[in-house]
């Protein structure tokens, strides 16, 4: 790259830059990108940029990024009111790591002018609260965890997300936002013994390193001696101040609670108002001794900051006269004053003859067809350099061919290469193309020549979706499913002494005050109830035969779903499949095409389809995957490869609005490969639609696109091979019986973006394929999400704002009856918006007719019910505002934030939640979920109950959703999957047996303090059924916990000995007045050497006595602690047996 930037080295525009004084006149962020980046490498020092907003700045960015490493982006908000009520712990983190970086070496920073504005922690304090932690040093464990607290860090139970940090007695786990992975500190006593970095999901350490920098986890660190100065200070304001007597209570209130914070260090968003009042600020200007400030432009920054500080006026009065923020603070630095001293600065025009003039050119060039690209390539050859830089290795391959087959001279050049007359080929990634004029060099990418654009640089955290570590999660109060006992109520884990002994058992409430304790290492008789729309189920009495008489129920329905289900698998079978030719060179070419290489998951999944094709049965897969996951790419190659065997393909959608994008979308994808597409709904003209079934009885189609219209009898295809379905559950009965029809002869595809549940694809594993695409997109960025009170002010601000930038808004209200009421207060809030109003009980031709001119922008806000689409690509509408969003499963609240980030643009959720309501646990649990979970692909990462088991009941027909909700989903899945097993004569997997054996072995409250982790624990451990599982799970408590005290060693150990005891020699296993008894099997025992028994029995120095009873062998072995000698014994006994 720095060969390209070394071609401008003669440029006027550059030698301005290296003087660093002036203006220059630039098109677009990729030429300010050039000149930044040239004259940063020939200066190395440091720059800081400044750009109007953060749109501007983040695609300054981006393109600048492609050209340089050190780079750095500090951004904020742009609204101190959307600020004041939600805290962005991706932007927070994004400014952390560039003030780090200023104060280490020479990079670019840029930033907007709401960001440069911003009040952070002052220089010295920010410097102080680096941490640097080395192995052997000593320190404290507790005072470590203090100290991280005062920097701003969170505590949690388990560190897998940046700002946390916890302890687990000799363990200190801690996420610093500049790795990749989250910290693990373990100490001998006070001393520093180890350091590693372990993996967020697995939680095993991954490296071992000698030393760590720990960064604070906020960006408004304060001086906590001046503390009561200050809030001395705000008394003095408050004294100033005259309200009604409701603001005034409102006020008092509010300030209590942050003077509260500010003694406590609670960085909540609030306290961002009050560091003026501290004797030192900084802005980001303060990191960065000596750097070259670089507006663009200066005169439109000035303008920006007027807008924001008339703005931020009635924002400050509004929150006065209600009693939510005192009069007199200050909350921003002045811009203007901070940019005083600016050394360039960039415009858009030229007004003045010493101004410089950056001549560029966007690059004019389409892959149209081959001989209109081939001439305007050979147009370009007038140039003295042709640049191709391709983002992939697939697209440069594919160029070379080109080129080669057109008989046109290249080189390939790599990143330190020169580059050189006529075409040169690099692959990297670049943004756009450009014409340098005055250099005479082209630049072209893979934007103008595959029409994709580069990887973008996205934040740098929070990109991996956080994981629910298990979606069956307990917690006090959740409902839970007792084999044999039916519904109860979890409340917690109790150590009880039973005969001496210390256990740890589930309690659960039953009716009437009963209660069941069942010990923990049962927990497999116990599953988490979960109903389709969380119905709170009622619940059982110990004893009673309701409960079996439901479960009885229950099996004879799902017995009925089973034969279907099998029978469906052996039709298919016995018919005679066409096999699909193997992939042939058009195949290839096609496949090379496509702009960007795929993810693992999607590459699986495409295997896995043409496998299914080439074989000489009818295939029936699923396929599933996120919205935006590239789920269609997948199905249009398995569609290419029918064509190539000569057959035609159907895809049929359930909307008329999505038929007609994936219409687009085919017909874009196709046109270079001469595949005739066609498009059946309700917007082909009746002249059309007699085309269109004549060409497709004669075979002059190959692919059909439409809704449901394809399914009707006039529809008769030549020779149709391949039949792809987008949501299989939105269509209706008929449709759905003509669609089972079909998967006895042809090949289906069913792509849905609701995830399946594993013990459902487990069940469905060898009757129907099954691929997953679970790899969140490359180019897409996190949706900005906030979590607030509503708040009519913030609602206007937030749609003025997506309106001003050219986009669109979602607005979700979810009361139909009052909805066309709301709209009206919408459009009073903001007059000149157009309005459009969408909900289920519209006629459905209506609705789509709104769902089209929305896609088509001829309204700017789409006031909704949760009925309207979810699938449709609106790329143009990037904020997305939700009311009552507590009333909201998390499944739901994440599939409808899933409308917004579509496309490059930053994308904004707001979730709003009444004023002054009281939140449920549940509801507010939510909410704080769907903030944490902004990252792309959460919605299978989370693995969301209430999700997965809607994807069950799609799959399984509508039918079974009563059933679900009668024993609730795992239990109505176990019952499944033992009558499939029965029906194909599989015996079912036994498990390792719990052994009564009575050990002292219980978790102490000191070593894990939280019932859900405890319950983890155990179930650790008791998932394990081999020695070799046990182990690794052992290693993984003690990398995870430290050493393990004697009570946990205790239940390892029996652990250890009920998998050994899982052998066809043995019987059985109890304890009684005899001691530990382990008796033989009868065939064991004819066969036994009763020599070596007897010699290795008395190996146990004299604590065991063999004995023969009812022609069985058993041994007793009495001792406090008899489980070490009893497992030593039966390791002999089977290594004997090898």
């Amino acid at each position: 790259m720095k060969k390209i930037l070394n071609l401008l080295k003669n440029n006027p525009a550059l030698k301005m830059m290296i003087k660093g004084k002036g203006e220059i006149v630039t098109n677009e962020a990729s030429d300010e990108a050039y000149l930044i980046a040239s004259a940063f490498l020939l200066k190395k020092k440091t720059m800081i940029i400044v750009k109007e907003n953060q749109y501007q700045a983040l695609e300054l960015y981006r393109e600048l990024s492609e050209l340089l490493s050190s780079v750095c982006y500090f951004p904020s908000d742009e609204s101190l009111r959307i600020e004041s009520v939600a805290y962005s712990y991706e932007l927070v983190g994004e400014r952390l790591n560039a003030m780090a970086m200023l104060r280490k070496e020479p990079c670019v920073c840029i930033c907007h002018m709401h960001s440069l504005s911003r009040f952070i922690t002052p220089v010295t304090l920010f410097n102080q609260s680096l941490m640097t932690l080395k192995v052997g040093e000593i320190i404290d464990p507790q005072e470590l965890r203090k100290k991280l607290i005062h920097i701003g860090y969170h505590t949690s139970q388990r560190v897998d997300s940046p700002f946390y940090v916890s302890r687990r007695g000799g363990v200190i786990d801690v996420y610093s936002i500049q790795y990749e992975d989250p910290i693990r500190i373990e100490f001998f006593d006070d001393e520093i013994e180890s350091i590693s970095f372990y993996d967020k999901d697995s939680q095993r350490r991954t490296q071992s390193v000698k030393e760590v920098e720990i960064y604070p986890a906020t960006d408004m660190l304060f001086n906590k001696e001046e503390v009561e100065e200050v809030i001395k200070k705000m008394d003095e304001l408050h004294e100033k101040m005259s309200l009604q007597e409701e603001a005034e209570e409102n006020l008092e209130e509010h300030l209590f609670l942050d003077k509260e914070a500010l003694r406590s260090e609670d960085y909540n968003p609030r306290i961002y108002q009050y560091l003026s009042l501290f004797s030192e600020t900084s802005s980001i200007l303060d990191y960065a001794d000596n750097a070259e400030i670089i507006t663009a432009s200066y005169l439109n920054i000035s303008k920006s900051y007027q807008r924001y500080s008339e703005e931020n006026f009635y924002y400050f009065h509004e929150m006065q006269e209600v009693g939510e923020m005192l009069k007199g603070l200050v909350l921003t630095h002045n811009p203007s004053t901070l940019l005083k001293h600016r050394d360039i600065d960039f415009i858009a025009f030229k007004n003045k003859d010493d101004q410089v003039e950056f001549r560029t050119r966007p690059a004019q060039i389409e892959m149209i067809n081959d001989k209109v690209f081939i001439n305007q390539l050979k147009d370009y050859l007038t140039f003295d350099k042709v640049l191709i830089c391709l983002n992939e290795k697939t697209q440069v391959n594919s160029m070379l061919r080109f080129l080669e087959e057109h008989q046109l001279s290249y080189t390939v050049v790599g990143s330190e290469d020169s580059i050189y007359d006529g075409i040169n080929l690099y692959q990297g990634q670049l943004n756009r193309g450009l014409e340098f004029v005055d250099e005479r060099v082209v630049l072209l990418t893979a934007r103008e020549l595959f029409h994709v654009a580069s990887k973008k640089k996205g934040y740098v955290k929070y990109k991996d979706a956080k994981v629910l570590h298990d979606y069956n999660e307990l917690n006090i109060g959740d409902y839970v499913v007792h084999d044999t006992n039916g519904i109860g109520q979890y409340m917690g884990i109790k150590t009880l002494v039973v005969k001496g002994v210390h256990k740890d058992f589930l309690y659960i409430a039953y009716k009437g005050n009963d209660i069941l304790y069942v010990p923990v290492e049962n927990f497999k008789l116990i599953r988490k109830y979960a109903s389709r729309d969380g119905k709170v189920p009622q619940v059982h009495a110990l004893n009673s035969t309701k409960w079996q008489k439901e479960k009885a129920r229950v099996r004879a329905k799902v017995d009925g779903l089973a034969d279907d289900l099998i029978a469906l698998y052996a039709e298919r079978m016995k018919q005679p499949g066409f096999a699909f030719e193997p992939d042939s060179e058009m195949q290839i070419e096609f496949e090379n095409a496509f702009g960007y290489e795929l993810t693992p998951d999607q590459k699986k999944a495409v295997d896995e389809i043409k496998a299914d094709m080439e074989l000489a049965r009818p295939m029936d897969r699923l396929l599933c995957g996120d919205v935006g996951f590239g789920k269609t790419e997948v199905a249009l190659r398995a569609c290419f490869k029918a064509i190539l065997s000569n057959k035609q393909c159907a895809f049929l959608c359930p909307t008329t609005i999505l038929s007609s994008q994936h219409y687009r979308t085919m017909t874009k994808r196709f046109e270079n490969f001469g595949v005739r597409i066609a498009l059946l709904n309700r917007f082909t003209t009746t002249k059309q639609k007699k085309e269109i079934l004549a060409d497709l009885k004669e075979g002059k189609i190959d692919l059909l696109v439409g809704t449901h219209r394809i399914l009707s009898k006039d529809v008769q295809f030549k020779d149709l091979g391949l039949l792809c379905i987008d949501e299989e559950q939105r269509f209706g009965v008929r449709q759905k019986e003509k669609i089972k029809e079909y998967r006895k002869t042809i090949d289906v595809l069913t792509l849905t973006a609701t995830p399946i549940p594993r013990t459902l694809q487990m069940s469905l594993m060898g009757i129907r394929g099954l691929s997953q695409i679970e790899t969140p997109p490359r180019n897409r960025l996190p949706v900005q999400t906030y979590v607030s009170e509503r708040n009519v002010p913030l609602i206007k601000q937030v749609i003025e704002r997506e309106l001003a930038r050219g986009g669109q808004v979602f607005y979700l209200y979810n009361k139909t009856e009052t909805i066309e009421s709301f709209a009206s207060r919408i459009q009073q809030l903001v007059p000149n918006a157009r309005i459009a109003i969408g909900h289920g009980r519209m006629d459905k031709d209506h609705l789509e007719r709104i769902m089209e001119d929305f896609v088509n922008h001829e309204y700017d806000i789409l006031i909704c019910t949760t009925i309207v689409e979810t699938g449709i690509d609106i790329p143009n509408a990037n904020t997305i505002v939700i009311e009552d969003a507590d009333h909201f499963g998390l499944a739901q609240l994440y599939q409808i934030k899933g409308r917004v980030g579509r496309s490059s643009r930053i994308a904004y959720a707001y979730l709003f939640y009444r004023k002054n309501k009281n939140l449920t646990e549940e509801g507010a649990k939510r909410l704080k979920a769907i903030k944490e979970f902004t990252a792309l692909g959460s919605g299978y990462k989370i693995a969301m109950r209430d999700l997965s088991i809607r994807g069950s009941g799609d799959i399984l027909g509508g039918e079974q959703a009563g059933f679900i909700d009668s024993v609730g989903f795992d239990m109505y899945m176990k019952i499944l999957q033992e009558c499939i097993d029965e029906k194909q004569g599989k015996k079912e997997k036994e498990d390792v047996p719990t052994t009564n054996v009575k050990v002292d072995g219980y978790i102490p409250e000191n070593y894990v303090e939280s019932d859900m982790e405890k319950l983890e624990l155990y179930q650790r451990i008791y998932r394990a059924n081999s020695m070799k599982e046990l182990d690794e799970v052992e290693a993984a408590l003690k990398d995870l916990y430290g050493e393990l005290p004697r009570e946990i060693c205790n239940i390892v150990e029996k652990r250890r000995f009920e998998i050994l005891c899982y052998h066809p020699i043995i019987e059985n296993v109890d304890e009684g007045a005899k001691g530990l008894v382990i008796t033989f099997t009868k065939d064991y025992t004819r066969q036994a050497d009763g020599v070596h028994l007897f010699s290795l029995s008395n190996s146990l120095f004299k604590k065991a006595k063999l004995s023969f009873e009812d022609n069985q062998l058993a041994i007793a072995i009495n001792d406090p602690s008899p489980l070490p000698l009893a497992t030593k014994f039966l390791k002999d006994i089977y290594r004997t047996l090898k």
